[in-house]
């Protein structure tokens, strides 16, 4: 598994300053993405456990409120395994703090029956389409994605939304 960048301090992916970093690999490939340079798996830089301590170390920053796990696609099959070790790595140390992870993979259809949905508090849910753009929406790019909070819809065996 790889990787493709790290943000120390990021403002645009979730609420707060947050650390974030994009996953290498997808295969979505959806028009007009905003991250085309994440497509390639064979990209990036390798994912390892120093790669982990290192987002750990940037997150114990005062400042920080929390992980931002983006992509390329860090739920796809090849990724899903290191985003878990990542996730439950981040919850353990940081329980007060937020975790995000934006995924083209639905949560009903995918997401909540893996490992990685009890560590996420929130999810920005389905492919990126171009046609359905609203650059209005506050963490997602288009109209059919959903941000939803994990936990309660865990709970509930619902999708509940993010306030």
């Amino acid at each position: 598994m790889k990787y493709n960048k790290i943000r120390k301090m990021d403002i645009s992916d979730g609420p707060g300053v947050r650390v974030s970093i994009f996953m290498q690999g997808c295969h979505f490939h959806c028009k007009n993405c905003f991250n085309p340079e994440t497509w390639d798996f064979e990209s990036g830089k390798e994912f390892t456990n120093e790669t982990i301590e290192r987002v750990l170390e940037l997150c114990g920053n005062e400042n920080i409120v929390g992980l931002s796990i983006l992509g390329g696609e860090p739920m796809n099959p090849t990724n899903i395994e290191g985003t878990t070790k990542l996730a439950k790595a981040f919850k353990e140390k940081y329980p007060n703090k937020t975790l995000w992870a934006w995924s083209g993979y639905l949560f009903d259809k995918y997401v909540k029956d893996k490992e990685v949905s009890k560590y996420l508090d929130v999810l920005v849910e389905g492919q990126y389409i171009d046609e359905k753009r609203n650059p209005t929406l506050k963490w997602c790019g288009s109209e059919n994605q959903r941000v939803i909070d994990v936990q309660e819809s865990l709970k509930k065996s619902e999708i509940v939304l993010y306030n």
